[in-house]
């Protein structure tokens, strides 16, 4: 379910005057967009995410279905938004990450605004809070996306969603006693990143010294090397393997970094409450804050994003930046101080 050009295209190919297909679990339409309608559009991805991921396609006019492309003020919004800050909301409703990717595809000389949502890895995502006007999220519910409507979610897909997860579980540790019948449980020690030992069967630990467990880094299975220069442990003594490992201490990240995008703006409005969230977002960009370690960190999903982040550049869609309390000060100073200016200007 790639987000092409192409792909889209297809989808918006005429039967006649209408589209040919309707939408569907995996396809939802909206005529135009609006940031007013954020929570309603909040909620359809939970519902794709819940199920199997999907589109929200914008520009197709409703009864007929007909592509008729976004309007000028439609596209200028789309164009604007943030996606640190829909991350930042995301993360602020419900239980987990929902992944999403915008685009603008341009079909027959009109242009039309596209959000891709992919499959949660873990299910069900639930609503941790009401929000929106009207509330159309609301807390402790889950959403699911069904064939042409996204509601809140049947006993039936739920129940598949909790016996998924029930099964994913028995397969890990099905496949954790065939490795140790391999092995054999003689040869087994457990690693517990907790405590920072280890643990044989005949109840030896060894600790290790916690300066020296924030070196170790963990590894894929299968993705052993010793040509990397990654830190190694060497544990000599009853047990001889060599543990490679790669583990980033999100919790470090986050002690240094405990402001989510939404934190950062309610903390500001807590000392400046007659300042937006857009002010917030505009001295955040004005100032290159997301890039500047003073202020601000990118919390990546996965070590393979940061990886890849570092070789090419290339920051993937929807990570989001966490910040620290310098930033709120920064920000606040600006803000006053330019509040100070337009106040001296107008007096002159």
């Amino acid at each position: 379910m790639a987000l092409t050009s192409e792909y889209i295209n297809d989808i918006l190919s005429l039967n006649g005057d209408a589209l040919e297909d309707g939408e569907s679990e995996k396809l939802e339409f909206k005529e135009q967009f609006s940031l007013s309608s954020l929570p309603d559009y909040y909620k359809s991805f939970a519902g794709f995410a819940n199920n199997q991921g999907g589109y929200l396609i914008y520009g197709v006019q409703d009864s007929p279905r007909v592509p008729v492309g976004l309007s000028e003020r439609s596209l200028d919004q789309f164009k604007n938004i943030d996606p640190q800050r829909i991350t930042g909301d995301l993360l602020e409703i419900f239980s987990a990450s929902i992944q999403w990717e915008p685009a603008e595809v341009v079909t027959n000389g009109k242009i039309y605004g596209v959000f891709k949502i992919h499959e949660a890895p873990k299910k069900p995502i639930m609503a941790k809070k009401n929000y929106g006007r009207n509330q159309p999220i609301k807390a402790d519910e889950v959403y699911y996306r069904y064939n042409g409507r996204t509601q809140k979610i049947q006993y039936a897909e739920l129940e598949a969603i909790i016996q998924g997860r029930i099964q994913e579980i028995v397969d890990q540790w099905m496949d954790l006693m065939s490795k140790i019948a391999r092995i054999g449980p003689q040869n087994v020690a457990l690693l517990d990143t907790e405590k920072r030992s280890l643990e044989t069967d005949d109840n030896t630990i060894l600790t290790i010294d916690e300066e020296l467990f924030q070196t170790i880094k963990f590894i894929k299975e299968g993705d052993f090397s010793t040509s990397d220069g990654a830190e190694t442990l060497k544990i000599v003594g009853d047990v001889v393997p060599i543990v490679e490992v790669v583990k980033k201490e999100k919790e470090n990240l986050l002690a240094e970094y405990p402001l989510s995008a939404t934190d950062l703006a309610e903390t500001v409005k807590e000392q400046l409450p007659n300042i937006s969230r857009s002010k917030v977002w505009e001295t955040i960009k004005n100032n290159d804050m997301k890039n500047n370690v003073d202020y601000s960190a990118y919390n990546f999903r996965n070590r393979k994003q940061e990886e890849l982040y570092k070789e090419s550049g290339q920051l993937p869609v929807g990570t989001p930046s966490i910040y620290n309390h310098r930033a709120v000060d920064f920000i606040v100073t600006r803000l006053t101080s330019l509040d100070s200016t337009a106040q001296a200007n107008e007096q002159d």
